[in-house]
């Protein structure tokens, strides 16, 4: 068994010890509390026309962030003001996405087909959240695989959660495997991007429904279950459960 440095164990067992973040009711900004299967779910929702949304999957020394405080200094760098991020999507022990990463239009990772150890990623069909042309989406990896896409942003991760509408075939109603989770859809024209956090543990089966019958998204993809972080300066949430891989990060335009 591997012994953790210290400082990163004591790091760890904070983050998972932290309540999931809640969102006043009476709040006028990117997050809100919204019900449905399962319970309570933070969403966010991002306007691509208001909003500009970026993967960050590694820094200008081409390293993992880890942190949403290095990914937030990192943008004030750059002139922009972080107001929302999320973790974006599997990764391996050293931070580094397992599939395809799109970092402003460049391919830091390629897509992965494999039938590997990593249980949620490798149950198939698993998927690729993208925004290209200014629209979002969600879609199977074949089926992404198929077109002719050339993204600003991508991220895969796995397993999906809706395919047009229909549940992942694998996922079992009242199935006792639950987690804190995070995952993500958009609006039928691609316009709004709906980032969720479940407020206390779900099983796949009842995510997936919030997706479908609170939000009405057609295809929703899973991000985590482990490490479902959110950070959300305008009420002083920073809810990070361990080091993160990708990040999703919104500011404005």
């Amino acid at each position: 068994m591997a012994l953790w440095p210290l400082p990163i164990l004591v790091s760890s067992l904070l983050g998972w010890l932290m309540p999931v973040p809640s969102i006043p009711p009476d709040h006028q900004g990117l997050c809100r509390t919204a019900s449905g299967a399962g319970g309570d779910y933070v969403v966010c929702d991002v306007d691509l026309e208001r909003h500009a949304l970026r993967l960050l999957a590694e820094d200008a020394n081409r390293a993992p962030f880890r942190n949403f405080e290095r990914a937030r200094d990192a943008l004030a760098g750059a002139g922009a003001k972080l107001e929302l991020a999320v973790n974006a999507g599997m990764y391996h022990e050293n931070r580094r996405p397992v599939g395809l990463a799109v970092q402003d239009g460049r391919e830091v990772t390629r897509v992965n087909t494999s039938d590997g150890r990593n249980a949620n990623f490798t149950l198939k069909p698993n998927g690729i959240f993208f925004v290209e042309n200014g629209r979002a989406a969600v879609m199977e990896t074949e089926r992404y695989l198929a077109g002719n896409h050339a993204p600003d942003l991508a991220t895969q991760s796995g397993p999906m959660l809706l395919i047009e509408g229909e549940l992942h075939p694998r996922f079992i109603e009242n199935s006792p495997s639950r987690y804190v989770r995070n995952g993500v859809c958009a609006s039928a024209d691609g316009r709004i991007v709906h980032l969720v956090l479940s407020r206390r543990a779900v099983n796949f089966w009842d995510f997936a429904l919030f997706f479908r019958d609170t939000l009405g998204c057609r295809d929703a993809l899973f991000f985590d279950g482990q490490v479902s972080s959110l950070f959300y300066p305008a009420l002083g949430i920073n809810y990070q459960r361990d080091q993160l891989g990708p990040i999703l990060a919104v500011t404005d335009r």
